[in-house]
C-alpha cells in the first residue's frame, strides 16, 4: 500500500508540474485561443490540488470510521463474559 502511494503522490507532482508548465506556455504564447487556454490552465491548478486534497480527507475519515466501528465490535466481544 506505501508503494501505491509513493507513486501516485509522484503521479500528482509530475501533473502539478506540468500544469504550471502550461500556464507558463499559454501566459507567453501569443494565439486567438491562448486566453480559453491559459484560464483553462489556471483553473485546473487551482482544482486539481483541491479535489486531491478532498479526496484523501474523505479516504482518511471512511477509513477511521470503519476502523472505529471494528474496535467498537472487537472490544464490546471481549468484555462481555
Amino acid at each position: 500500500m506505501k508503494k501505491i502511494k509513493q507513486i501516485l503522490a509522484i503521479l500528482g507532482c509530475i501533473l502539478l508540474v506540468g500544469l504550471y508548465v502550461s500556464t507558463l506556455i499559454f501566459a507567453l504564447i501569443g494565439s486567438e485561443d491562448t486566453m480559453n487556454l491559459f484560464r483553462a490552465s489556471v483553473y485546473a491548478t487551482v482544482v486539481v490540488p483541491v479535489l486531491i486534497w478532498a479526496y484523501s480527507l474523505i479516504y482518511r475519515l471512511l477509513k477511521n470510521h470503519s476502523d472505529g466501528s471494528k474496535k467498537d465490535t472487537d472490544e464490546e466481544k471481549t468484555m462481555t463474559p
